[in-house]
C-alpha cells in the first residue's frame, strides 16, 4: 500500500507545506483532529501542528481494510496518511488529500476530555497540556512566537547584544513586596523581577544590549492583565537618554505590530481579531503625553485621581480610549517609581521615565526611562528606599567605573499578545498560564 497505483514512493511534507506538492503523492504525519462520515466517504481532519487538513478516503478508492479504519479512528488517534494533493476552492487551505493509505500509529486510551463541544475556561486550564492542541490557542501561540521572533530581529538590526539575565537574584529589582523567595544553600535568593540591572552591566560592556526570558512576581492580583510568571524584553543603551529611550521602544512596537500583521493574518481571522484598530499602531511616532498633561486630563473626565499617584487600570484605559495608537506617558512622580530611575534636572519631583499604554483598554505594555547615573545619588536612593547596599555594590561599580547616561525599558510579551490577539485575559497569551490560583498543569 506505500503507492496505491500512484507509481511512486510518497513525498514526506507537512500540511503547511502542501501547496508546494499540488498533484503529488504526499504522506503526513500528524493526530486526527475531527472525523465525520457519509456513507462511502471518510472525512477525516488531519493536525500536524503546522495545520490542519481535510483527508477524504473513498470506499472506493482505498483497500477495504483502511476504509473500516477510517471509520474506527478517535479523536487524537495518531495516524499517518498517504494520498493526492488536490485543489479545492472550498477548503481553506485551498486544497485537501485524496486518501490512498492511512496507518494507525497509536489509539487513544480512552475518550479524548476536550471534544468538540463549549467547555468552561476552568476545565480548559486543568487541560491545557491538551487545549494547545486546539485552533484557538494554537493561532494565539503562533502570534506571541512571531512576536518573540520580530523583537529578536528588531534588537539584532539595531546592533543588540543579546545577554541572559540571571533567574535567581541577591536583591530585589522592582521592590520588596512581590519576591518569591528560595533557600539558596543557606543564603536567601529571589526569582527574577526584572533583568534589568544585569543589562545595565551588559550595555556599559557592550553598548547596546537586550535580554528576553521568564520574569516573576508575586503579587496577589486576580486582574486580566496579571500572570505571577510572565516573559519581558528588556533592552537597555549606553549613552542614551529618555527620549532616545522612547524612540526604540515606540519603532520596536511599531516594528511588532507590522510583523504580526503580515504574517499571521489566518491566525487573527481564526481569533476574530478585527485588525483595522491595529493598523495606527504599524507607524512610528506615538502620542505622547507628559504625566502632569495626563492627571489634568484625567480629571477632566471626571477621574478622582491626585497629581502625585501611579494611574491605575481605569486611568490607562480611560486616557488610551482617545488615541488609536499606543500611548507613551512620561515623567511620573519620582515617589511612584523604582529607586534606580534618573531623577528630571527640570523638577526633582519627577523622574525620566516613560510608560507605553496599548490601545483599547489593554493598560501597560512598556515601562522604562533613564537610569540615574550618579553614584552619589543612587547610593542615597538605595539608603532612601531601605535597600541592603551590599547586595548592590556590584550594581554601583557600574557608576565607579566609566559611568555615562543611559536607559532602557522592558516590554510584557504577554500583555502586547493579548493587545494584538483581542483577548480578554493574558492567561490565554502564555503556553501554561501562573496565576494566583494555578500552579497546574
Amino acid at each position: 500500500m506505500s503507492n496505491e497505483g500512484l507509481g511512486q514512493d510518497p513525498i514526506p511534507t507537512r500540511v503547511g507545506e502542501i501547496a508546494a506538492h499540488e498533484g503529488a503523492f504526499v504522506e503526513l504525519r500528524g493526530w486526527l483532529y475531527n472525523m465525520r462520515s457519509s456513507g462511502k466517504l471518510h472525512f477525516l481532519q488531519l493536525r500536524d501542528g503546522s495545520g490542519v487538513i481535510q483527508c477524504v478516503a473513498f470506499k472506493g478508492e482505498v483497500s477495504e481494510e483502511t476504509f473500516a479504519l477510517c471509520g474506527e479512528l478517535a479523536q487524537e488517534s495518531a495516524i499517518i496518511v498517504r494520498g493526492e494533493v488536490r485543489a479545492d476552492d472550498r477548503s481553506p487551505l485551498g486544497f485537501e488529500l485524496g486518501v490512498r493509505d492511512v496507518e494507525l500509529h497509536s489509539a487513544p486510551s480512552g475518550e479524548y476530555p476536550i471534544s468538540p463541544k463549549e467547555h468552561g475556561v476552568a476545565f480548559l486550564m486543568e487541560h491545557r497540556h491538551l487545549w494547545l492542541r486546539s485552533t484557538r490557542p494554537h493561532a494565539v501561540l503562533q502570534v506571541r512566537n512571531e512576536v518573540l521572533s520580530a523583537c529578536r530581529e528588531f534588537m539584532a538590526e539595531g546592533g543588540f547584544m543579546l545577554v541572559d539575565a540571571p533567574i535567581l537574584t541577591p536583591a530585589a529589582c522592582e521592590g520588596t513586596t512581590t519576591l518569591f523567595e528560595t533557600d539558596y544553600f543557606g543564603d536567601t535568593a529571589y526569582l527574577t523581577q526584572s533583568g534589568q540591572l544585569y543589562m545595565e552591566a551588559a550595555a556599559m560592556a557592550f553598548g547596546k544590549a537586550y535580554c528576553l526570558g521568564p520574569t516573576f512576581r508575586a503579587e496577589k492580583s486576580k486582574t486580566r492583565r496579571h500572570l505571577t510568571e510572565f516573559w519581558m524584553i528588556e533592552p537597555e543603551m549606553a549613552y542614551c537618554d529618555l527620549a532616545g529611550d522612547m524612540e526604540v521602544a515606540e519603532d520596536m512596537v511599531a516594528y511588532i505590530v507590522r510583523r504580526v500583521l503580515e504574517r499571521c493574518s489566518e491566525s487573527l481571522r481564526l481569533l476574530e481579531r478585527d485588525t483595522a484598530p491595529l493598523e495606527a499602531a504599524g507607524k512610528a511616532p506615538f502620542p505622547r503625553l507628559s504625566y502632569d498633561e495626563a492627571i489634568e486630563i484625567l480629571q477632566a473626565e471626571g477621574s478622582s485621581i491626585k497629581w502625585g499617584t501611579d494611574l491605575g487600570g481605569e486611568d490607562e484605559t480611560l486616557l488610551s480610549a482617545k488615541y488609536d495608537a499606543p500611548l507613551l506617558v512620561h515623567r511620573y512622580p519620582a515617589e511612584v517609581k523604582a529607586f534606580y530611575m534618573k531623577g528630571d534636572p527640570e523638577d526633582p519631583r519627577l523622574a525620566l521615565c516613560v510608560d507605553m499604554l496599548a490601545p483599547e483598554g489593554y493598560g501597560e505594555i512598556i515601562g522604562g526611562g533613564q537610569r540615574e547615573d550618579q553614584l552619589d545619588i543612587l547610593e542615597g536612593k538605595i539608603a532612601e528606599h531601605g535597600l541592603p547596599k551590599e547586595a548592590f555594590e556590584w550594581y554601583l561599580d557600574l557608576r565607579r567605573y566609566g559611568t555615562v547616561p543611559h536607559a532602557g525599558f522592558g516590554m510584557g510579551i504577554e500583555r502586547v499578545v493579548a493587545w494584538l490577539c483581542g483577548l480578554k485575559h493574558v492567561r490565554e497569551t502564555i503556553p501554561f498560564p501562573r496565576t494566583l490560583q494555578r500552579l497546574y498543569p
